[in-house]
């Protein structure tokens, strides 16, 4: 679920730099909201299918006998299929929470599962790692930490070559990050940041002289991209990471680049499997740009400010049309690009975007709630971009949003017309004269919105 913006009140005659603050505390508080908000549930990847040869996959709680049965097979039957086997019996009983609290205090069944999981046999390696991510899934953070002599291999096994395997690896990662400290004070020294790093940067160029469109649109394992965003963003966030130990990595130039090669993608191909890449972009940008160094981000991401606005509406019509779910995503990034970036905020008008991202507002409320942000930080830079806001369609569309259900929605378009009218004295009276106060009396008796409307009408009327 989206955090949206709320109401705030604010005194008429509000001065400029006290609205800009107020404007920034609630900007970093939604932003932090979001971050804790987004992605801090587990991912698991279960393959039900009844295995060849048996007669179904009925998962049963294990005991200690029957535990280090299965591992004594596993390592030391005298075929692999059996050994196999074993190793799938033992991973259908992890997925009981009883079986694996037995499993971690069992003596010696890590190190015997851990060193199956190191073997030079890949179909034994593989099980071993599905049966670390049944425990990765634990909601208990012993179960966790008991995984911790596994988590070096498993990001030393980020750089092979099986996509599978190194989907398995990261979902389980991410899953126990998410569960135990000890786990996150462990992988920083092993090197996770460079390591997801690097898996970032695995993603071919899709804008390479070599690539064409059907290239693209038959681009194996594309789902890789996706659960690579999926560990990324949350591992950032529960490891609480500096921010520039990743940039430095290149992370946040290579991230921007993918955002170019995924805008020329979607005009080459009409694969609708590229939101499966496209959303793992959007988010960690997204993420990064949260606490990125204001006055660096286009150096940082080495790119003109303008390609990278142009690209991300690119992909804003993508979604519109294929995907409108995912609008969010990209508007959410929008927002971290402008809130405090004039550059890109003078990219926006200059592109004459404006316009194309009002056509946005009847989607939902959530991103209209978003578009009026958006805006919120055009216009809270002052008198001169406001000029490019009105006149213009802003008002008429504002006049619309003001007739919303959402309290939200009417928040939001209450803010960005006090900005307006704050810079652009005389939008207030264009206001008045399209039946402004009308609309706004429709909101005189919300107990959240009485005293931000009021506060309106003064200013419209008084200035």
């Amino acid at each position: 679920m989206w955090l949206r913006r709320r109401g705030c009140l604010r005194p008429a005659g509000c001065g400029v730099e006290e609205l800009r603050r107020r404007r920034r505390e609630r900007e970093a508080a939604l932003r932090k909201a979001r971050r804790e908000q987004q992605l801090i549930s587990k991912r698991l990847l279960r393959d039900d299918a009844p295995e060849e040869g048996e007669g179904g996959c009925v998962a049963v709680i294990l005991g200690q006998a029957e535990i280090q049965q299965f591992l004594q097979l596993a390592q030391r039957g005298t075929e692999e299929k059996e050994r196999e086997r074993a190793l799938v019996s033992l991973r259908r009983g992890l997925q009981h929470p009883e079986t694996q609290q037995t499993f971690i205090w069992l003596e010696g069944s890590m190190r015997t599962l851990v060193g199956l999981l190191t073997s030079n046999q890949a179909l034994l390696q593989l099980e071993a790692a599905r049966c670390l991510h049944e425990l990765s899934h634990s909601e208990q953070s012993a179960v966790a930490e008991a995984c911790l002599p596994a988590t070096s291999y498993l990001l030393t096994y980020l750089s092979g070559h099986s996509s599978d395997f190194i989907e398995l690896c990261l979902y389980t990662l991410g899953n126990l990050i998410v569960e135990s400290e000890a786990v996150r004070r462990q992988l920083l020294p092993q090197g996770i940041v460079p390591a997801l790093a690097a898996c970032v940067q695995l993603c071919p160029r899709l804008h390479s002289p070599t690539t064409h469109a059907a290239t693209v649109a038959t681009w194996p394992k594309a789902e890789l991209w996706g659960c690579c965003g999926v560990c990324l963003v949350p591992s950032l966030h529960h490891l609480q990471v500096n921010n520039a130990l990743l940039i430095t990595h290149g992370a946040l130039s290579t991230l921007g680049l993918l955002l170019l090669d995924l805008a020329g993608a979607v005009q080459r191909t009409e694969d609708a499997g590229l939101e499966l890449l496209a959303c793992p972009v959007l988010r960690c940008l997204s993420n990064l740009l949260t606490e990125a160094a204001v006055g660096a981000v286009g150096e940082q991401m080495q790119l003109r400010d303008e390609r990278v606005v142009a690209a991300l509406f690119i992909l804003l019509q993508f979604f519109l049309q294929k995907q409108p779910s995912l609008l969010p995503e990209g508007l959410w990034l929008l927002n971290n690009l402008t809130a405090n970036s004039p550059s890109f905020c003078t990219s926006l008008l200059s592109l004459d975007l404006i316009e194309p991202l009002l056509q946005l507002l009847p989607v939902s409320n959530v991103v209209s709630v978003l578009v009026l942000t958006v805006l919120c930080n055009v216009a809270e830079k002052g008198p001169a971009y406001c000029q490019h806001l009105w006149p213009g369609p802003l008002l008429c569309s504002l006049l619309g949003t003001l007739a919303f259900s959402d309290t939200e929605v009417v928040g939001q378009s209450l803010e960005l017309l006090q900005l307006l009218f704050l810079y652009r004295p005389e939008a207030a009276q264009a206001f008045l004269q399209q039946s402004g106060l009308q609309a706004l009396e429709r909101h005189e008796k919300e107990a959240q919105l009485q005293d931000r409307v009021h506060a309106l009408q003064q200013t419209a009327l008084h200035g």
